[in-house]
Protein backbone atom coordinates (compact mmCIF):
# COMPACT_ATOMS: atom_id res chain seq x y z
CA UNK A 1 0.00 0.00 0.00
CA UNK A 2 1.20 3.58 -0.61
CA UNK A 3 2.75 5.18 2.47
CA UNK A 4 3.22 8.63 3.90
CA UNK A 5 6.77 9.93 4.20
CA UNK A 6 8.44 13.13 5.36
CA UNK A 7 10.48 14.84 2.64
CA UNK A 8 12.30 18.13 1.99
CA UNK A 9 10.60 19.50 -1.13
CA UNK A 10 11.57 22.37 -3.44
CA UNK A 11 8.29 24.10 -4.40
CA UNK A 12 9.72 27.18 -6.11
CA UNK A 13 13.09 27.96 -7.62
CA UNK A 14 14.94 29.88 -6.42
CA UNK A 15 13.69 28.95 -2.99
CA UNK A 16 14.18 26.86 0.13
CA UNK A 17 13.43 23.22 0.85
CA UNK A 18 10.25 22.68 2.84
CA UNK A 19 9.42 19.67 5.01
CA UNK A 20 6.19 18.09 3.81
CA UNK A 21 4.28 14.86 4.07
CA UNK A 22 4.15 13.07 0.71
CA UNK A 23 2.45 9.89 -0.42
CA UNK A 24 4.96 7.40 -1.84
CA UNK A 25 3.60 4.78 -4.23
CA UNK A 26 4.36 1.06 -4.08
CA UNK A 27 7.33 -0.17 -6.15
CA UNK A 28 6.55 -1.32 -9.68
CA UNK A 29 7.73 -4.63 -11.17
CA UNK A 30 11.32 -3.41 -11.76
CA UNK A 31 11.52 -1.03 -8.79
CA UNK A 32 12.66 -1.23 -5.18
CA UNK A 33 11.52 0.58 -2.04
CA UNK A 34 14.47 1.90 -0.03
CA UNK A 35 14.42 3.29 3.51
CA UNK A 36 16.88 6.18 3.27
CA UNK A 37 19.50 6.47 6.00
CA UNK A 38 21.85 9.19 4.72
CA UNK A 39 21.86 11.53 1.75
CA UNK A 40 24.72 13.76 0.62
CA UNK A 41 24.17 17.38 -0.34
CA UNK A 42 25.53 17.94 -3.85
CA UNK A 43 26.25 21.21 -5.63
CA UNK A 44 23.90 20.16 -8.43
CA UNK A 45 21.09 20.18 -5.84
CA UNK A 46 22.16 23.69 -4.82
CA UNK A 47 22.07 24.86 -8.45
CA UNK A 48 18.40 23.88 -8.68
CA UNK A 49 17.59 25.46 -5.31
CA UNK A 50 19.18 28.73 -6.44
CA UNK A 51 17.47 28.61 -9.83
CA UNK A 52 20.74 28.35 -11.74
CA UNK A 53 19.50 25.13 -13.34
CA UNK A 54 15.90 24.56 -14.36
CA UNK A 55 13.86 22.62 -11.80
CA UNK A 56 10.51 20.91 -12.35
CA UNK A 57 8.74 22.13 -9.22
CA UNK A 58 7.53 20.75 -6.96
CA UNK A 59 10.61 18.54 -6.96
CA UNK A 60 12.31 16.23 -4.49
CA UNK A 61 16.08 16.66 -4.73
CA UNK A 62 18.83 14.36 -3.51
CA UNK A 63 20.57 11.55 -5.38
CA UNK A 64 23.60 10.53 -3.30
CA UNK A 65 22.08 8.17 -0.74
CA UNK A 66 22.54 5.04 1.32
CA UNK A 67 19.79 2.95 2.82
CA UNK A 68 18.14 -0.43 3.26
CA UNK A 69 15.86 -2.17 0.79
CA UNK A 70 12.44 -2.88 2.28
CA UNK A 71 10.47 -4.21 -0.70
CA UNK A 72 11.19 -5.22 -4.30
CA UNK A 73 9.04 -5.60 -7.42
CA UNK A 74 8.35 -9.05 -8.81
CA UNK A 75 10.78 -8.59 -11.74
CA UNK A 76 13.72 -7.36 -9.66
CA UNK A 77 16.69 -9.71 -9.83
CA UNK A 78 19.66 -7.84 -8.40
CA UNK A 79 18.36 -6.77 -4.98
CA UNK A 80 16.28 -8.24 -2.16
CA UNK A 81 14.69 -6.96 1.09
CA UNK A 82 17.25 -6.25 3.79
CA UNK A 83 20.06 -5.38 1.37
CA UNK A 84 22.14 -2.34 2.26
CA UNK A 85 22.51 -0.19 -0.85
CA UNK A 86 23.98 2.94 -2.36
CA UNK A 87 22.09 4.87 -5.03
CA UNK A 88 23.60 6.44 -8.14
CA UNK A 89 21.94 8.73 -10.68
CA UNK A 90 23.56 7.03 -13.70
CA UNK A 91 20.78 4.46 -14.09
CA UNK A 92 21.32 2.13 -17.05
CA UNK A 93 19.31 -0.34 -19.12
CA UNK A 94 22.04 -2.99 -19.44
CA UNK A 95 21.03 -3.91 -22.99
CA UNK A 96 21.96 -1.08 -25.36
CA UNK A 97 25.28 -0.86 -27.23
CA UNK A 98 26.63 1.70 -24.75
CA UNK A 99 25.87 -0.46 -21.72
CA UNK A 100 27.17 -3.61 -23.38
CA UNK A 101 30.42 -1.87 -24.31
CA UNK A 102 30.96 -0.62 -20.76
CA UNK A 103 29.85 3.01 -21.33
CA UNK A 104 26.84 2.83 -19.05
CA UNK A 105 26.75 6.54 -18.22
CA UNK A 106 25.85 7.19 -21.88
CA UNK A 107 22.84 4.84 -21.86
CA UNK A 108 20.22 6.49 -24.13
CA UNK A 109 17.36 4.55 -22.54
CA UNK A 110 17.73 5.85 -19.01
CA UNK A 111 14.90 8.34 -19.51
CA UNK A 112 12.40 5.58 -20.14
CA UNK A 113 13.47 3.39 -17.23
CA UNK A 114 11.00 3.47 -14.39
CA UNK A 115 8.22 4.83 -16.59
CA UNK A 116 4.97 4.62 -14.62
CA UNK A 117 1.26 4.97 -15.20
CA UNK A 118 0.90 6.97 -11.98
CA UNK A 119 3.26 9.32 -10.14
CA UNK A 120 5.61 7.89 -7.56
CA UNK A 121 5.17 10.91 -5.25
CA UNK A 122 2.11 13.07 -4.54
CA UNK A 123 1.85 16.00 -2.12
CA UNK A 124 -1.04 17.02 0.13
CA UNK A 125 -2.41 19.25 -2.65
CA UNK A 126 -2.70 16.30 -5.00
CA UNK A 127 0.25 17.43 -7.14
CA UNK A 128 2.81 15.04 -8.55
CA UNK A 129 6.24 15.72 -7.04
CA UNK A 130 9.15 15.17 -9.43
CA UNK A 131 11.98 13.01 -7.98
CA UNK A 132 15.27 14.37 -9.30
CA UNK A 133 17.23 11.88 -11.43
CA UNK A 134 14.42 9.39 -10.77
CA UNK A 135 15.66 9.18 -7.17
CA UNK A 136 14.63 11.92 -4.72
CA UNK A 137 16.73 11.09 -1.67
CA UNK A 138 15.86 13.97 0.67
CA UNK A 139 13.10 11.83 2.13
CA UNK A 140 12.51 8.99 4.55
CA UNK A 141 12.04 6.51 1.72
CA UNK A 142 12.18 6.33 -2.06
CA UNK A 143 11.07 4.06 -4.88
CA UNK A 144 13.68 3.67 -7.64
CA UNK A 145 14.53 1.44 -10.58
CA UNK A 146 16.69 -1.51 -9.48
CA UNK A 147 19.52 -0.28 -11.76
CA UNK A 148 19.75 2.91 -9.69
CA UNK A 149 21.11 1.07 -6.67
CA UNK A 150 23.92 -1.34 -5.86
CA UNK A 151 24.29 -3.65 -2.88
CA UNK A 152 27.09 -3.06 -0.38
CA UNK A 153 28.21 -5.17 2.60
CA UNK A 154 26.16 -4.70 5.77
CA UNK A 155 29.38 -4.05 7.69
CA UNK A 156 29.97 -0.87 5.65
CA UNK A 157 28.91 2.22 7.68
CA UNK A 158 25.95 3.77 5.89
CA UNK A 159 27.04 7.34 6.65
CA UNK A 160 30.36 6.88 4.84
CA UNK A 161 28.72 4.79 2.14
CA UNK A 162 26.33 7.50 0.96
CA UNK A 163 29.10 9.63 -0.59
CA UNK A 164 30.11 6.70 -2.80
CA UNK A 165 27.11 7.22 -5.05
CA UNK A 166 28.07 10.61 -6.49
CA UNK A 167 31.15 12.44 -5.19
CA UNK A 168 33.38 9.40 -4.83
CA UNK A 169 32.30 7.38 -7.86
CA UNK A 170 32.59 10.53 -10.00
CA UNK A 171 36.01 11.59 -8.73
CA UNK A 172 37.65 8.18 -8.58
CA UNK A 173 36.18 6.88 -11.82
CA UNK A 174 37.27 10.05 -13.62
CA UNK A 175 40.81 9.14 -12.65
CA UNK A 176 40.57 5.39 -13.30
CA UNK A 177 38.19 5.17 -16.27
CA UNK A 178 38.05 8.54 -18.02
CA UNK A 179 41.66 9.74 -17.79
CA UNK A 180 43.38 6.44 -16.94
CA UNK A 181 46.03 8.16 -14.85
CA UNK A 182 49.37 6.38 -15.07
CA UNK A 183 51.78 5.65 -12.19
CA UNK A 184 54.52 8.26 -11.84
CA UNK A 185 52.49 10.98 -13.57
CA UNK A 186 51.67 14.52 -12.47
CA UNK A 187 48.09 15.55 -11.66
CA UNK A 188 46.38 18.85 -10.89
CA UNK A 189 42.84 19.02 -9.47
CA UNK A 190 40.91 22.29 -9.74
CA UNK A 191 38.28 22.47 -7.00
CA UNK A 192 38.57 20.60 -3.70
CA UNK A 193 34.97 19.87 -2.84
CA UNK A 194 33.70 16.31 -2.61
CA UNK A 195 34.44 15.34 -6.21
CA UNK A 196 37.82 17.06 -6.24
CA UNK A 197 38.89 15.38 -3.00
CA UNK A 198 37.81 12.03 -4.45
CA UNK A 199 39.88 12.74 -7.59
CA UNK A 200 42.88 13.53 -5.39
CA UNK A 201 42.45 10.22 -3.60
CA UNK A 202 42.08 8.47 -6.95
CA UNK A 203 45.32 10.02 -8.20
CA UNK A 204 47.07 8.80 -5.07
CA UNK A 205 45.68 5.29 -5.54
CA UNK A 206 46.76 5.39 -9.21
CA UNK A 207 50.35 6.11 -8.17
CA UNK A 208 50.73 9.72 -9.33
CA UNK A 209 54.00 11.21 -8.06
CA UNK A 210 52.77 14.81 -7.92
CA UNK A 211 49.18 15.73 -6.97
CA UNK A 212 48.44 19.44 -6.94
CA UNK A 213 45.27 20.69 -5.22
CA UNK A 214 43.88 24.04 -6.42
CA UNK A 215 41.15 25.99 -4.64
CA UNK A 216 40.31 29.52 -3.49
CA UNK A 217 39.50 28.40 0.07
CA UNK A 218 42.54 27.79 2.28
CA UNK A 219 40.72 25.36 4.57
CA UNK A 220 39.97 23.09 1.62
CA UNK A 221 43.62 23.16 0.56
CA UNK A 222 44.67 22.20 4.07
CA UNK A 223 42.24 19.27 3.99
CA UNK A 224 43.44 18.24 0.52
CA UNK A 225 46.89 17.43 1.89
CA UNK A 226 45.29 15.01 4.34
CA UNK A 227 43.67 13.18 1.41
CA UNK A 228 46.84 12.87 -0.66
CA UNK A 229 47.74 16.19 -2.28
CA UNK A 230 51.50 16.72 -2.44
CA UNK A 231 51.27 20.46 -3.24
CA UNK A 232 48.61 23.16 -3.00
CA UNK A 233 47.91 26.30 -5.00
CA UNK A 234 45.66 29.07 -3.67
CA UNK A 235 43.63 30.21 -6.67
CA UNK A 236 42.93 33.61 -5.17
CA UNK A 237 46.56 34.52 -4.57
CA UNK A 238 48.61 33.32 -7.53
CA UNK A 239 48.37 32.54 -11.24
CA UNK A 240 47.31 28.91 -11.06
CA UNK A 241 48.51 28.03 -14.57
CA UNK A 242 52.02 29.34 -13.96
CA UNK A 243 52.14 27.75 -10.52
CA UNK A 244 51.29 24.31 -11.90
CA UNK A 245 53.74 24.68 -14.78
CA UNK A 246 56.46 25.50 -12.28
CA UNK A 247 55.61 22.62 -9.95
CA UNK A 248 55.52 20.12 -12.81
CA UNK A 249 58.44 21.53 -14.83
CA UNK A 250 56.41 22.42 -17.89
CA UNK A 251 52.84 21.30 -17.28
CA UNK A 252 50.79 18.50 -15.74
CA UNK A 253 50.14 15.16 -17.38
CA UNK A 254 46.53 15.17 -16.19
CA UNK A 255 44.20 17.85 -14.90
CA UNK A 256 40.69 17.52 -13.48
CA UNK A 257 38.24 20.42 -13.48
CA UNK A 258 35.78 19.94 -10.60
CA UNK A 259 34.45 23.50 -10.29
CA UNK A 260 32.05 23.86 -13.19
CA UNK A 261 33.06 27.10 -14.88
CA UNK A 262 34.47 27.98 -18.28
CA UNK A 263 37.36 29.88 -16.70
CA UNK A 264 38.62 26.87 -14.76
CA UNK A 265 38.20 24.58 -17.78
CA UNK A 266 40.43 26.94 -19.76
CA UNK A 267 42.95 26.94 -16.91
CA UNK A 268 42.88 23.14 -16.72
CA UNK A 269 43.74 22.92 -20.41
CA UNK A 270 46.38 25.69 -20.28
CA UNK A 271 48.30 24.08 -17.39
CA UNK A 272 48.75 20.78 -19.26
CA UNK A 273 52.13 19.76 -20.54
CA UNK A 274 52.58 18.29 -24.06
CA UNK A 275 50.48 15.17 -24.49
CA UNK A 276 48.46 15.94 -21.37
CA UNK A 277 44.75 15.30 -20.82
CA UNK A 278 42.29 17.69 -19.18
CA UNK A 279 39.11 16.03 -17.90
CA UNK A 280 36.07 18.20 -17.20
CA UNK A 281 34.06 16.76 -14.32
CA UNK A 282 32.27 19.94 -13.21
CA UNK A 283 29.01 20.87 -14.91
CA UNK A 284 29.70 24.05 -16.88
CA UNK A 285 26.56 26.02 -17.88
CA UNK A 286 25.87 26.13 -21.61
CA UNK A 287 25.83 29.91 -21.36
CA UNK A 288 29.60 29.90 -20.71
CA UNK A 289 31.58 29.28 -23.93
CA UNK A 290 35.01 27.70 -23.57
CA UNK A 291 37.99 29.12 -25.43
CA UNK A 292 41.22 27.16 -25.96
CA UNK A 293 44.16 27.41 -28.35
CA UNK A 294 43.45 25.04 -31.21
CA UNK A 295 47.13 24.83 -32.08
CA UNK A 296 47.82 23.18 -28.71
CA UNK A 297 45.47 20.35 -29.67
CA UNK A 298 47.52 19.26 -32.67
CA UNK A 299 50.99 20.72 -32.11
CA UNK A 300 51.23 19.66 -28.46
CA UNK A 301 48.73 16.78 -28.65
CA UNK A 302 46.80 18.05 -25.65
CA UNK A 303 43.37 16.56 -25.04
CA UNK A 304 40.22 18.11 -23.55
CA UNK A 305 37.49 15.65 -22.59
CA UNK A 306 34.35 15.42 -20.51
CA UNK A 307 33.49 12.73 -17.99
CA UNK A 308 29.83 12.22 -17.09
CA UNK A 309 29.81 10.84 -13.53
CA UNK A 310 33.40 9.77 -14.16
CA UNK A 311 32.37 7.43 -17.00
CA UNK A 312 31.62 5.04 -14.16
CA UNK A 313 30.42 1.45 -14.14
CA UNK A 314 28.90 1.83 -10.72
CA UNK A 315 27.61 -1.74 -10.16
CA UNK A 316 31.25 -2.88 -10.14
CA UNK A 317 33.04 0.36 -9.26
CA UNK A 318 31.25 1.02 -5.97
CA UNK A 319 31.89 -2.45 -4.47
CA UNK A 320 35.54 -2.00 -5.43
CA UNK A 321 35.68 1.35 -3.69
CA UNK A 322 34.17 -0.25 -0.59
CA UNK A 323 37.16 -2.61 -0.62
CA UNK A 324 39.54 0.35 -0.78
CA UNK A 325 37.73 1.85 2.23
CA UNK A 326 37.90 -1.36 4.22
CA UNK A 327 41.61 -1.69 3.44
CA UNK A 328 42.22 1.82 4.78
CA UNK A 329 43.27 3.13 1.36
CA UNK A 330 40.21 5.33 0.70
CA UNK A 331 39.34 7.91 3.35
CA UNK A 332 35.58 8.41 3.37
CA UNK A 333 35.07 9.18 7.05
CA UNK A 334 36.93 12.49 6.91
CA UNK A 335 34.98 13.51 3.80
CA UNK A 336 31.87 13.77 6.01
CA UNK A 337 32.59 17.27 7.21
CA UNK A 338 29.12 17.94 8.66
CA UNK A 339 26.08 15.76 9.34
CA UNK A 340 22.72 17.53 9.67
CA UNK A 341 19.19 16.31 10.30
CA UNK A 342 16.60 16.45 7.53
CA UNK A 343 14.98 19.46 9.20
CA UNK A 344 18.36 21.24 9.09
CA UNK A 345 18.96 20.63 5.40
CA UNK A 346 18.72 24.30 4.40
CA UNK A 347 21.41 25.12 6.95
CA UNK A 348 23.48 22.37 5.38
CA UNK A 349 23.25 24.03 1.99
CA UNK A 350 24.26 27.35 3.54
CA UNK A 351 27.39 25.66 4.86
CA UNK A 352 28.09 24.38 1.36
CA UNK A 353 27.67 27.85 -0.14
CA UNK A 354 30.20 29.17 2.34
CA UNK A 355 32.78 26.65 1.18
CA UNK A 356 32.81 24.82 4.48
CA UNK A 357 34.09 21.27 4.51
CA UNK A 358 34.18 18.51 1.93
CA UNK A 359 30.70 16.97 2.05
CA UNK A 360 27.61 17.87 4.07
CA UNK A 361 25.38 14.85 4.69
CA UNK A 362 21.81 14.64 5.91
CA UNK A 363 21.00 11.94 8.46
CA UNK A 364 17.47 10.78 7.69
CA UNK A 365 16.85 7.41 9.35
CA UNK A 366 18.28 5.05 11.92
CA UNK A 367 21.29 2.93 10.94
CA UNK A 368 19.63 -0.18 12.34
Amino acid sequence: MPQQITAAVLNTAPGKLELETLVLDDPGPDEVLIDVRYSGLCRSDLHEIEGKWPATCPTLLGHEASGVVRRVGDQVRTLRPGDHVVTCLSVYCGECRFCLSGRMTLCPRRGSLGSRTQPVLVNARGQSVHPTARLGAFAEAMVVHEHSAVRIPERMPLAAACVLGCAVVTGLSSVFRSARVQPGSTVAVLGCGGIGIAAIQGARLAGAREIIAIDAVQARLTDAVKFGATSTVHAGLVDTVEAVRELTEGGADYTFEAVGSAATVEQAFAMLGPGGTATVVGLVPDSQPISIRASELFLLEKRLQGALMGSNQFPTDIPGYVKYYEQGRLNLDDMLSTIVRLDQINEGFELMKGGGGTRVVASIGSDS
